[in-house]
């Protein structure tokens, strides 16, 4: 071996002493008893709670609970506000229906079946059945159509005033062979009066304004280009009198 001093081995030993140094004076030596530096960049709030329970961690859509089960999504809409209740037995047949029939919305329903209320109250009493014809299902036109008949037999005239409808609540809903079927519960105010032949009033009142509650069921087929509804029942809920 020989005896010289390579220079260059002085160079690359001079070199990683320092480099060294430097790595000591930037990160310091482990002892055990170093500060916990990771608290200068904690939030105070999370400071003051390390031993928190995961329990105050609000889970974020699409994430599991410790137990592994699917975590609730805080922040799912309600979809059928203002017709059905969350969670309800009808929120959930009125899911059924908009995921059969695309673009259902019971907003649109309501609306019409309002008007038809009113319009087909009105032609009952008029004996209007060319009206009540296309709003009705066969079986109810029938029962209307024979009332009518049996009034005009008897040489009764009926007058009816629509006063006001109060509300038109969805009470029930069903999805039945491609059939969708809808239940309106209505409160309405109506002056109605049957006179007979000599003008004498038989039955109602034509100067007292009385409440009416109805739940009829309007049914429609479902995915058919024909829009249109009709009722196939009704069922009166009461008529509890108010003096005008």
């Amino acid at each position: 071996m020989s005896s010289s001093f390579d220079f260059s081995t002085l160079v690359f030993i001079i070199m990683a002493a320092f480099v060294g140094w430097r790595l000591y004076s930037v990160l310091g030596m482990k002892t055990g008893h170093e500060e916990d530096r990771s608290e200068q960049f904690r939030p105070k709030s999370d400071q003051n709670d390390q031993n928190a329970s995961h329990d105050n961690v609000v889970p974020m859509p699409g994430m599991r609970t410790d137990n592994g089960a699917p975590a609730s999504n805080p922040f799912a809409t309600d979809r059928w506000k203002g017709f059905a209740t969350k969670g309800s037995p009808l929120a959930g047949h009125l899911d059924e229906i908009a995921d059969y029939e695309k673009g259902f919305h019971p907003k649109d329903f309501v609306s019409g079946a309002r008007a038809a209320y009113e319009m087909i109250v009105l032609a009952f009493a008029q004996g209007d059945r060319d009206s009540l014809k296309n709003l009705l299902s066969h079986d109810v036109f029938e029962g209307f159509s024979a009332a009518i008949a049996e009034r005009e037999k008897r040489g009764e005239v009926m007058t009816t005033t629509f006063v006001s409808l109060d509300s038109a609540e969805l009470v029930d809903a069903h999805l039945r062979d491609g059939m969708i079927q809808l239940s309106v519960k209505f409160s309405s105010k109506l002056i109605s009066a049957t006179k007979d032949s000599a003008g004498t009033v038989v039955e109602g009142a034509p100067d007292k304004i009385v409440d009416v509650i109805d739940i009829w069921t309007f049914a429609r087929q479902a995915r058919n280009p024909n829009p249109n509804w009709h009722l196939i029942a009704t069922e009166s809920a009461g008529t509890p009198d108010t003096q005008a």
